[in-house]
């Protein structure tokens, strides 16, 4: 495998297939040790990140904490 003059390389089929990197796909370069590390950038958001934040200070009420919530939903 070579870099181009523009800086560009090629990676083989059998690879992008096996890693999915399909096209318009993003990458990220990582300098290690070793070399370069290429990986697939993660665009997927963590499932509390999701619902961080839904149930807001108005939602429980006036003067009540999330900890007096939670004690009152285990019926302590």
């Amino acid at each position: 495998m070579r870099i181009s003059e523009r800086g560009q390389i090629t990676i083989p089929k059998h690879l992008r297939v096996r890693f999915g990197m399909n096209h318009n796909v993003e990458v990220e370069i990582t300098p290690t040790e070793k070399g370069l590390l290429i990986q697939k950038k993660t665009t997927a958001e963590h499932p509390v990140d999701r619902v961080s934040g839904i149930l807001g200070g108005e939602a429980l009420g006036e003067g009540v904490s999330v900890d007096d919530y939670i004690e009152e939903i285990r019926g302590r």
